[in-house]
């Protein structure tokens, strides 16, 4: 895709043989995901943790974590880049279901008929921070375009997320395993 984003660089601090802090990774996030059928798509996974409190000294998770939703009691840090959609709802969906299929599968679409085909619904906590271009959250009753610097709270809703520009857009996503009450 010609309007691709730069890899993501995951820079990770730890600690030197004697104590000190140090930096011990500076290098693009070795952990990526894409569609085939999906050109443009990416997720770059950057961080899992099992539980929280997060052990401050537990080893990356994000090889080893599959799925949309965090472990339980845990978090997942990735930030996605979502290429504009095809204006064919057919194609759309199929892209979709492709999505869901390959890297989301423990997170089913919303049945019946939806707004939007990405239509979801997770036991989370999101926080979603647009860092480049533009995207529209997409609930049920009611939608909002999110630029650059904008942030949504996003908790345990039905939603998609619709990119109607020509431009790629990366937004950062932190998600916090939930329950409700």
């Amino acid at each position: 895709m010609a309007n691709e984003l730069p890899p993501v660089r995951r820079i990770l601090t730890g600690f030197a043989p004697g104590g000190a802090a140090t930096i011990v990774e500076d290098r693009a996030a070795p952990h990526t995901m894409t569609v085939p059928e999906r050109p443009g798509y990416r997720v770059t996974s950057l961080w899992v943790t099992g539980e929280t409190p997060a052990k401050l000294e537990e080893p990356d998770g994000t090889g080893t974590h599959k799925g949309l939703l965090p472990p339980k009691g845990g978090t997942v840090f990735r930030i996605i880049d979502i290429p504009p959609e095809p204006k064919d709802r057919s194609a759309m969906e199929r892209m979709q279901s492709a999505t869901f299929g390959q890297i989301y599968a423990d997170r089913a679409r919303s049945a019946g008929p939806q707004k939007h085909p990405g239509m979801h619904q997770t036991d989370t906590v999101d926080y979603a921070v647009v860092l480049e271009g533009e995207l529209y959250a997409v609930l049920e009753d009611k939608e909002t375009l999110m630029k650059a610097g904008d942030v949504l709270i996003q908790r345990g809703t039905n939603h998609a997320w619709a990119n109607r520009s020509d431009k790629m857009c990366r937004i950062l996503f932190v998600l916090v395993d939930g329950k409700w009450s």
